[in-house]
């Protein structure tokens, strides 16, 4: 109770009454794959350049090409965004020894001093692996001629770079190895770390190629050329394992890589591994962690693609049969934009940017189907009506092409066998609908567990799922028959209250999509019945 000790008028404000339940993003994507360069932990990335400053182009450069087998993560996040994708997540695979052995390349700055110089500043790649020794930076006057300030520049080429003796211009001049592929420049850099533009916050966390770390502060690096070094490669694996994809949680520091990074990013949705059916390890050892990841999270569903050329005779690999997965066939053939060549992709990221573009323009209750693959050139293989009426029973997504209407995704199931989860958008409501409550009900905890609390948390249910029947998200012609919610001694005895438990019971109508379309046509000779 306030404390009154002044006569006087006191205003209150007093809280009753519902609150607001926010809907949750639906459209997040999470991929996990091969890329050229970049950090192993978690990026979010807006849009295809987004995406190739922090992690590089489309996989034609030794560089990476070696170790990769398939490099169709570039493929799949631009497939994400071509078909209405606006935010996702991207974590870097590379062979677990590399993060283990912390392979990072570097180069250490130092004043410049001739009898004793001393280290000052070290530059470090943002990720592991060979791609950081093509990463070179160069120390230069501040455009103001500040001798207190410092201009860093940083270069990446994808082919080994070979300094030879010359400076950053040389380098850079076309008769050498000419424009580097992506380079950032940083202006009037300052070593005092009371300056506004302290190199480390100008720097760290802005560049998508370098870190770096004061050995000393208030000195500035030397003027000069450096090339980063790698060293303790040594004969560490360069192939992919499946486990690499699975990724890894090191419970020492709590560090976490491949799709094990996923697990602390909520607002992910769906999930995608491009390179799903890699030729270094069991063909299905990825599939089935992605459909393990997706049902220990419950919160979002996998993306999972068939076999370039699988035969789907017998439907899905057993290791995918979940609620929580969709699968679909066949690969898409794209142009690389590197290459000029056509090149067959899994279509999961295409499919995952539908999901998102539907999910938009109508709704995540809305089957993720009919809708046009944008985008591509074609099918791997075309399947016709006949073939799909054989894989679409067994949970298998077709994309087809039709004459007129163009290429299109021609089913929206589950994996599953249940068929209360039979549906994709079904599935997906459900996540939609108990993620928004979760989120949305957090202020209830540690509050007093009474009649008053248990009908605000009902109205507040309540409200947020009228506003989803008039979305068209539920059945019936009336909230009644759309939904109800329960909150009241029916729901918990007096030993849950005693124990501190609210339980309220939640019950949806959703809505399943028009999959098989009859019509049913008669011929009808006019005025027989009506005598004339």
């Amino acid at each position: 109770m306030p404390d009154y000790k002044a006569p006087g008028v006191y205003v209150e404000e007093v809280e009753r009454g519902p609150k607001t339940i926010e809907g949750v993003s639906t459209s997040v994507a999470g991929f996990v794959g091969v890329s050229e360069r970049g950090p192993t932990e978690p990026q979010l990335v807006t849009s295809v350049a987004d995406y190739n400053r922090k992690y590089g182009g489309y996989g034609t450069s030794a560089s990476w090409s070696q170790y990769a087998g398939n490099a169709f993560l570039p493929h799949a996040v631009e497939g994400f965004f071509t078909n209405g994708g606006s935010r996702a997540w991207v974590t870097r695979v590379v062979p677990t020894p590399w993060i283990e052995n912390e392979l990072f390349a570097e180069a250490t700055l130092d004043d410049g001093a001739q009898n004793n110089p001393t280290d000052v500043m070290t530059v470090t790649a943002t990720g592991v692996g060979f791609w950081g020794q093509n990463v070179v930076v160069d120390v230069g006057p501040a455009s103001s001629g500040d001798p207190d300030r410092f201009m860093l520049r940083v270069g990446y080429w994808r082919e080994e770079v070979s300094l030879s003796g010359n400076d950053y211009d040389d380098l850079i001049d076309p008769a050498n190895m000419g424009p580097p592929d992506h380079d950032e420049t940083y202006d009037e850099l300052s070593a005092d770390e009371t300056d506004s533009n302290y190199y480390l916050n100008v720097v760290d966390g802005v560049s998508n190629l370098v870190s770096l770390t004061a050995e000393q502060s208030g000195t500035r690096p030397a003027e000069g050329t450096t090339k980063l070094s790698l060293s303790g490669m040594g004969n560490k694996r360069k192939t992919m394992q499946s486990g690499d994809y699975e990724g890894v949680l090191n419970k020492t520091d709590g560090y976490r890589s491949g799709l094990e990074a996923f697990t602390d990013v909520d607002e992910i949705t769906m999930v995608c591994v491009p390179d799903e059916h890699h030729k270094n390890g069991n063909d299905d050892a990825v599939s089935s962690a992605v459909k393990d990841h997706c049902e220990n999270l419950e919160d979002r569903i996998a993306i999972l693609q068939a076999e370039r050329n699988a035969d789907l005779t017998s439907g899905p690999p057993n290791a995918v049969v979940s609620e929580y997965v969709a699968f679909y066939t066949p690969w898409c053939t794209v142009r690389n934009p590197e290459t000029n060549l056509d090149l067959p992709v899994p279509p999961g990221g295409h499919v995952a940017g539908i999901y998102a573009r539907s999910d938009s323009e109508h709704g995540v209750h809305k089957a993720p189907a009919n809708e046009q693959v944008r985008g591509i050139l074609g099918l791997n293989r075309t399947i016709n009506r006949g073939e799909q009426a054989s894989l679409n029973p067994k949970g298998v997504n077709c994309i087809r092409s039709f004459r007129g209407r163009g290429i299109r995704v021609w089913g929206a199931r589950t994996t599953s066998s249940d068929p209360s989860w039979k549906y994709v958008n079904v599935r997906r409501l459900f996540l939609y609908v108990e993620e928004s409550i979760d989120e949305g009900t957090q202020w209830v905890v540690f509050e007093n567990n009474t009649e008053e609390l248990w009908a605000r948390v009902r109205q507040t249910i309540s409200n947020f799922l009228t506003t989803l029947w008039e979305d068209g998200a539920l059945m019936g012609s009336t909230p009644e028959e759309a939904f109800y919610v329960k909150c009241d001694r029916t729901t918990m005895t007096q030993n849950d209250i005693d124990n501190g438990r609210l339980i309220c019971e939640i019950g949806i109508a959703p809505v399943k999509p028009a999959e098989f379309v009859v019509f049913r046509i008669s011929q009808w000779t006019a005025g027989v019945e009506g005598g004339g």
